[in-house]
């Protein structure tokens, strides 16, 4: 199988790399490098060779058609996004143009080069927009609308794909992540609340909390998230599936467990909440059971440990 990431120099397409190749697949990974890291693809690089070939580019550019060409791919896992919730609100047009345009650019792409099927990723903490406490964990079914102008961009690109498996019958499925986290997420990146906070406790930092901490998250680990995108390479065709744990989990949980496993007592520090971003959200993922066989597999604590493992790695003696 030859397979097409883009993004997959990031935190997550990297480790959808990482098990494409162990698969038995061939990579062609398309990252513009503006936030994805050489770094994370260079054991990969090291381990498979010419089974994995890297393209410099971003995706608004007109020569991402010719990269799809090149690659010839039978799947595309579609990753590259600008994903900051506070930049889409202080500027929508870039926005609009890589997570909109960009997408349109290679859906192009994957019908002019015969692509079987794009498998899409959208974010499940934006899309829905702001539901009641009471309502989580939501399913696919909620009809709420995104809050900022990231999300709107996420929903949009669903009409898109419906749009082209109807003219063009390519297939598609739009995997709606919760939040994720795991290695290899940048702890001073745009995203990332438990790398952001793991990377400052760990280095004595005082961590900031945006409002009361009082607010919720669904926090999925990056592996279980892989394995959704894998088991979606065949199945869940024309179907947006809820890609979360169920489980909400406030800001001041999350950073009372972090604190423990780190072993930092240092008080947070409390500012304003920020523009455009939730107040609650979790995901009932039953769909991605019945139609992905997917379920989560790994536990918060466990995936705080492994998080924290790699952080203190990484950030050297």
């Amino acid at each position: 199988m030859r397979a097409l990431v883009t993004g997959g120099a990031g935190f997550i397409g990297s480790h959808l790399v990482d098990k494409l190749l162990d698969n038995g697949a061939e990579v062609t990974v398309v990252d513009d490098f503006s936030t994805g890291k050489l770094a994370n693809l260079e054991s990969a690089r090291l381990r498979w060779g010419d089974r994995l070939q890297i393209r410099a580019l971003d995706v608004t550019s007109p020569d991402l058609a010719r990269a799809v060409g090149q690659a010839r791919p039978d799947v595309v896992f579609h990753l590259a996004a600008q994903i900051d919730v506070r930049r889409s609100v202080a500027d929508p047009v870039s926005d609009a143009m890589v997570n909109v345009i960009g997408t349109v650019r290679l859906l192009e792409a994957c019908c002019r080069h015969e692509v079987s099927k794009i498998v899409f990723t959208t974010s499940g903490g934006c899309i829905y927009g702001e539901p009641d406490l009471s309502e989580l964990p939501i399913d696919e079914r909620h009809p709420g609308h995104p809050c900022s102008p990231y999300g709107a961009s996420k929903r949009g690109v669903e009409e898109y794909l419906h749009a082209y498996a109807a003219l063009y019958g390519l297939r598609w499925s739009s995997l709606a992540l919760s939040n994720v986290f795991g290695p290899r997420q940048d702890p001073s990146g745009e995203a990332g609340v438990i790398s952001i906070f793991g990377g400052r406790m760990l280095r004595s930092q005082q961590v900031t909390i945006f409002g009361d901490g009082e607010q919720t998250r669904d926090f999925v680990y990056v592996s279980d998230v892989v394995a959704a995108f894998t088991l979606a390479l065949d199945r869940g065709d024309g179907l947006r599936l809820n890609i979360g744990t169920g489980v909400a989990t406030s800001v001041n949980t999350l950073f009372s467990m972090l604190s423990e496993v780190v072993g930092n007592g240092a008080a947070p520090r409390y500012s304003p909440e920020r523009p455009g971003e939730l107040r609650h959200i979790a995901l009932d993922a039953r769909l991605a059971a019945t139609e992905l066989g997917w379920k989560p597999q790994t536990a918060l604590r466990d995936g705080l440990v492994a998080t924290v493992k790699w952080l203190r790695a990484a950030q050297g003696p």
